[in-house]
Order: C-alpha cells, then structure tokens, then sequence
C-alpha cells in the first residue's frame, strides 16, 4: 500500500514538473515574440538604408551614429526638428495621461461609492461610448472644435481625455474588489470631506490600476497619429507620429535608416514611462496575492 502511494505521488510530482516545464517555454516562446519587433527595430537602426531592403538582418550593423545625424541633417530644414516633435508629443501626452486616470478613478469612485437613482443608466451610457469608434464622430469633432475657436491647438488632443470611456470600466471594475466602501463610510464619519476622501483613501489604495491605466493612456497619446493629422495643420506643431511619418514620404526619399531611428527615438519614452510605473503593478498583484 505505502509503495502504491508513494507511486501515485511521485507520478504526480512528474506531471507538476511537466506542467512547469510547459509554462515556462510557452512564457519564453511568447516573450522571444513580443521582443522580437523592437529588436528588429533597433538593429535596423544601425543599419544602411540598402541593407534593410534586402530583408531582415539579425545581427546590428554599425550605421547608427550616421543614420542620426543623417536624419538631423536631412529635417533641419523642416518646420519641426526631432527634438521638438518629441517636446510636442510630451506636452500632449503627458497632461492627457493625468487627465484620463485621474478623472477615470474619479468617475468610477462616484459610480462605485455613490447609489442614485441613475447610476445603472450612467454606466450603460459610458458602455455604449465605447462601442462608437473615433473614425464615426471626428467629423463632427473637427467642426465642434473649429467653432470653439481650438481648431490647429493641442486643446483637442488634451482635453478629451477626461472623457475615457475604457479607463473608467477598468477602473470601476478593479475598484469593486480593492475598495471598500466601510472604509469610504468611516472617513465620513470621521469627519473627512469627500474630495479629501477621495484623494487621501481612494486614490492610495488604487496605485496599481492607476499605473497599468497610465501606461496604456500614455502609450496611446503618445503613438497617437489619426486625430493629431486631423486636428494639427501647423507644421510647426507636429508630434513626433507626425514627424516619423513625415520621413517616409518628404525629400528624403525614404531612407529607412533613418525612419528607424525616429522609431527608435519613439519607443524610448515608452519603455521609460514603463519601468518607472511597472514596480506598482507588481505590487500590486503581490498585494492582492496576500491580502487574503
């Protein structure tokens, strides 16, 4: 009997080992894939403009200094530098990333802690926003704007985002398991007011949906081409989407040397906003891991 269990625990150890194993070449099949495009990006970014026709090269090539300052060269002349384009897209993405998490946790705070008559009708209303695409509604956007008087600013691309329709239904629904609204009743009674409460309970307590919503908010904003092109006529203003874009059609001739470069330079601030706010969704799953 005892060598009978001893045989089904070790079968069973087996199968455990085999499903690790499993996993872990799947998680290492899926990240080589998901690394794989930036790689490719970088290495032909030290690549000549004729070698990257030729097809995919793995290894990097040593062009990358001159595929820079090639490409300053070529767009000196233009209405906007690299440089500039890049302060441009900050100046949008940046005030438009803290608009969108901080109003969307704000939103979804009311619909979460707040019971009114209306409350289902809001939230049925913010889930069909988000079945309208962008593409159905700029026209009329366009025109809204122009009789504002904001038409060719940056007011378009920064004010919208307090409206975010995906933001709050993420928020809401992480906001339903990590917020208890006993603790919303206690500072109540404690005298606190609700902006305060908000602010000083709410928001702590929601770090890590708020940094995975600001990545994707900032990312968004920040690769934003459609609705800058749209609203965005002075070229003098234009975002580095625009200005990348600008490289494969403009007197250059499309040396792709140097567009990637320029996709090079749009990924960096990425990966930076990514590494910073990533240790507080760790934190979080940690936290939600234990917390029970």
């Amino acid at each position: 009997m005892a060598k009978s269990t001893i045989g089904i625990d070790e079968s069973y150890s087996a199968k455990i080992r085999a499903t690790k194993i499993f996993r872990t070449v799947v998680c290492i099949i899926l990240c080589i894939v998901s690394v794989f495009p930036f790689y490719i990006m970088i290495v032909n970014a030290t690549l000549p403009s004729s070698r990257i026709q030729q097809g995919i090269a793995l290894i990097p090539g040593g062009e990358l200094v001159a595929n820079f300052t090639g490409m300053l060269k070529e767009t000196a002349g233009t209405a906007t530098n690299v440089w500039e384009a890049m302060l441009h897209s900050c100046m949008i993405a940046i005030p438009a990333t803290v608009l969108q998490v901080y109003f969307a946790t704000f939103t979804a705070y009311g619909l979460t802690v707040y019971q009114f008559k209306l409350r289902n009708l809001a939230w049925s209303f913010i889930m069909a926003i988000m079945m309208i695409p962008a593409q159905v509604s700029i026209i009329g956007f366009m025109d809204f704007m122009k009789k504002l008087g904001v038409y060719g600013s940056y007011i378009p691309l920064i004010v919208p985002a307090l409206a975010a329709p995906s933001t709050v239904y993420f928020m809401k629904q992480y906001m339903t398991g990590a917020l208890s609204v006993e603790i919303i009743e206690a500072a109540r009674i404690d005298g606190s007011g609700e902006f305060a409460t908000f602010n000083k309970i709410a928001l702590p307590l929601m770090k890590p949906a708020m940094a995975t919503q600001a990545i994707f908010a900032f990312i968004a904003s920040w690769n934003n081409l459609y609705t800058p092109t749209m609203m965005i006529t002075d070229t003098e203003k234009y975002t580095l989407p625009m200005f990348v874009q600008g490289l494969r059609s403009d007197a250059i001739r499309v040396n792709y040397g140097y567009v990637y470069v320029g996709l090079t330079l749009t990924v960096l601030p990425l990966l930076v906003v990514y590494f910073a706010l990533s240790k507080y969704i760790i934190a979080g799953v940690a936290l939600g891991g234990v917390k029970e």
